[in-house]
């Protein structure tokens, strides 16, 4: 993922709300969200090419995202794919803070990833660019790039000042209202203060808004969960083509005391 707002319980209804982008290199191939075969009892994407996730799901709502670090420092030829870190989470039952303690020892192998945790109990964020790899988080309204947690690039900015409001109505949220505040395809204004990542400057103006639209990298697919106290849940992922025009959806609709 590269740009999502996410809220942990502040909502009456929903105990989780993420809607997120994720943006990627429109050869790299890719499988819709699904459920897993077993062994793995998740629902998630997949990246066909390292074969992890960038969002998932298990029967226990424990949920994970990752987003990657955009930073000066070139990924180790031999470090392990960050696609992995939120099946390796779920394929155990261990909860997010034994997880992440355990990580913690090899974090540095990894090229930049920001993480973000839930189990039953809590929400953990970790980066292995952070002076402090990990910490939990109180309930609130987060939201991540390819930056710190809540780093205020514009991108993430004109989503928050949607996505927030909307949050803390306090009434049903909309499918709808979150995936057309994904799609937002406003690049940043000319007062806007770009970040400066060690991309060229027509690259980090592409990049800032929070729907790309490019014929070699872009937003991918968008994807939506709203997970409620009693477990109930629902997963939607929309997925675009090199023209950011939608070519398929997928959902899943979960009653509290079931699975796939």
């Amino acid at each position: 993922m590269c740009l999502l707002v996410l809220a942990w319980q502040v909502h009456p209804r929903y105990r989780l709300v993420v809607a997120a982008n994720r943006d990627e290199f429109h050869e790299r191939p890719t499988a819709a969200m699904a459920k897993w075969p077993a062994p793995d009892d998740i629902i998630a994407g997949r990246d066909l090419r390292a074969g992890g996730t960038w969002l998932a799901m298990d029967r226990a709502r424990r949920f994970g995202i990752v987003t990657n670090f955009r930073d000066l420092q070139p990924p180790a030829p031999d470090a392990p794919s960050r696609g992995n870190l939120i099946p390796n989470y779920l394929r155990n039952e261990a909860g997010a803070q034994r997880y992440l303690t355990e990580l913690q020892s090899d974090a540095e192998s990894y090229s930049g990833f920001n993480l973000l945790l839930t189990d039953s109990d809590a929400l953990w964020y970790a980066s292995n660019r952070a002076n402090h790899f990990a910490r939990p988080l109180p309930p609130g309204i987060y939201g991540l790039s390819n930056e710190f947690l809540d780093t205020p690039w514009p991108k993430l900015q004109r989503v928050r000042r949607r996505f927030d409001p909307l949050l803390r109505q306090g009434g049903e949220v909309s499918r709808n209202e979150l995936f057309a505040i994904l799609a937002d395809p406003t690049q940043a204004g000319i007062n806007d203060e770009l970040p400066k990542t060690g991309v060229s400057a027509e690259w980090e103006q592409l990049l800032s808004s929070p729907f790309i639209r490019n014929e070699h990298y872009g937003t991918r697919c968008s994807t939506i969960v709203l997970l409620e106290p009693s477990g109930a849940v629902s997963l939607t992922e929309r997925r675009f083509d090199s023209r950011g025009s939608v070519i398929a959806e997928t959902e899943f609709t979960i009653p509290d005391d079931e699975w796939l």
